[in-house]
């Protein structure tokens, strides 16, 4: 049998989750252990969250979030190849997952879903019961999104409510000052997952359309460029706002202008025709984050 590397193409797992021995690599795999794009795109909106409500010096809220972060997005992950098995076994990009090829039980998946779960509940003890309850909030919207890419055509926006959760609990664990700030950050966040998302579902185009999956890429077809710069405009402009509500002075839009740049970088240089190129550009955005963190620094501690 071919290994994931050889036909999932964003695959990484050519270091530590590589020397595991095959049926532990599976469960790395099944989590995506091997891909940790997905987990800092989770963890980013957090980071946001607490920088721009003044956390500068909660680097202990800040590294339970990126551990959240890491076994939530496993977990979910899990539950989603629990779902989709049947469609994954169409797809020639997600045909070789663990449950899909069955190399990994439905039984154990189940387990291993319940152990990333249970580190995840250890992370939820260490935040105050408001960003508790926030938290466990998302479970609902997290249990439907498989589901999205089957009865909407913009299963991305739904991704976007989920994958721009960890702000509302980053934020509220710290304050419930300023919720329209908060309301801005993370529509803006929920703006750049569109974005990203559509990038990202520019792999699958025509597998999905021979399996019947629905995604923003195919709504878009050719007006994908566009489609990406309209949410990524969107999702700085409600930055902007939110950085201006909380601190009405240029400088603040200032600190905004290298994720701006970086996110046009994205646009302007997208090739939905290249295969590798918008695998690239979607991984690029493990920098934007990072760049709109250094942002809600500079905006948080002013």
């Amino acid at each position: 049998m071919s290994s994931s590397a050889e036909i999932v193409p964003d695959s990484q797992h050519r270091g530590l989750v590589a020397a595991l021995p095959q049926p532990l690599r599976d469960y790395a795999l099944l989590a995506r252990f091997d891909r940790p794009i997905g987990w800092w795109l989770l963890f980013w909106p957090g980071a946001w969250g607490v920088l721009l409500a003044g956390g500068m010096q909660r680097w202990d809220l800040i590294g339970w979030l990126l551990l959240g972060s890491i076994v939530m997005r496993g977990a979910g992950c899990v539950y989603n190849d629990l779902v989709d098995a049947d469609l994954d076994r169409k797809v020639a990009r997600t045909a070789s997952r663990p449950v899909a090829s069955g190399r990994v039980s439905r039984r154990a998946a189940w387990a291993w879903l319940l152990l990333l779960c249970l580190v995840g509940l250890v992370v939820l003890l260490q935040l105050r019961w408001p960003a508790q309850a926030v938290a466990l909030a998302s479970l609902a919207p997290v249990a439907a999104y498989p589901f999205m890419k089957r009865i909407t055509w913009w299963p991305q926006a739904w991704l976007g409510l989920v994958f721009s959760w960890a702000a509302l609990v980053g934020w509220v664990e710290l304050t419930t000052a300023h919720p329209g700030v908060l309301a801005l950050l993370y529509a803006g966040s929920v703006a750049w997952v569109i974005g990203y998302d559509t990038i990202y579902a520019l792999q699958d185009v025509e597998d999905d359309a021979l399996v019947g999956i629905r995604s923003s890429a195919r709504a878009l077809g050719t007006r994908v460029r566009g489609g990406v710069a309209g949410f990524y405009a969107a999702a700085v402009g409600l930055w902007a706002a939110a950085f201006w509500l909380l601190r009405p002075d240029w400088l603040a839009l200032v600190a905004l202008l290298p994720v701006a740049l970086h996110l046009a970088w994205q646009v302007v240089t997208l090739d939905p025709a290249d295969g590798s190129n918008p695998l690239a550009r979607f991984r690029a955005n493990r920098f934007a984050g990072l760049l709109m963190a250094l942002a809600c620094w500079v905006v948080g501690n002013a």
